[in-house]
């Protein structure tokens, strides 16, 4: 190599290391003008982390608990520890325990109770189903002016076939000619129409 070359080359090299420490001392002073801000930032970062971690170890121990209780209660329904435990872990999965085991043993008195529940699927059914035991026509009418009845087709044949017994004819009629007959049960209402009123 000549001189002019190894000048070069030298030149070129301290080019390169000024540049480096020149990205070097920019990096620095951006750390020191954001070091608060960095430190916070992955201080948040860890503390959300610590906080999802927490959060899905209470919660999985927490659906544990309701499981754990509401198998005891398969066993033993009368368990009113097991009763309070589930109620407390879950309210919903207690709900519909409930809803179950008051079907089963025919327990008007906690159906009522569940007819006025939050949960819009066994308050619906609880409404129904209070009506339909009570064969009370003015519950059932009341039950198919929900908007969101899930039983209303039932409940309308259920009115008729109480209409039928007691031997008024036209509201009987009326009841089951209220049932579409693209209805799941409209072939049920069009033959007790046809058959059973006479």
């Amino acid at each position: 190599m000549s001189l002019k070359e190894n000048v070069e080359f030298v030149k070129e090299e301290l080019n390169s290391e000024e540049k480096f420490f020149e990205k070097a001392v920019v990096t620095e002073r951006f750390l020191k003008k954001y070091k608060n801000i960095i430190i916070g930032g992955a201080v948040a970062l860890v503390v959300v982390a610590f906080g999802n971690v927490a959060y899905d170890m209470k919660e999985q121990s927490r659906i544990k608990t309701a499981n754990e209780q509401l198998s005891i209660l398969l066993q033993n329904p009368s368990d009113v520890k097991a009763q309070e435990n589930l109620k407390t872990a879950s309210k919903k999965l207690y709900q519909l325990w409930s809803f179950s085991n008051s079907v089963k043993n025919n327990d008007t008195k906690k159906l009522d109770e569940l007819s006025k529940t939050k949960l819009p699927v066994i308050s619906d059914i609880s409404n129904y189903l209070m009506a339909v035991n009570e064969q009370n026509i003015q519950k059932l009418d009341d039950y198919t002016l929900r908007q969101d009845a899930i039983f209303k087709d039932f409940a309308n044949i259920q009115s008729g076939i109480i209409y039928m017994n007691k031997k008024e004819i036209s509201k009987a009629d009326a009841k089951f000619a209220s049932i579409k007959e693209d209805s799941p049960l409209g072939s049920v209402a069009s033959m007790l129409k046809h058959y059973g009123i006479k």
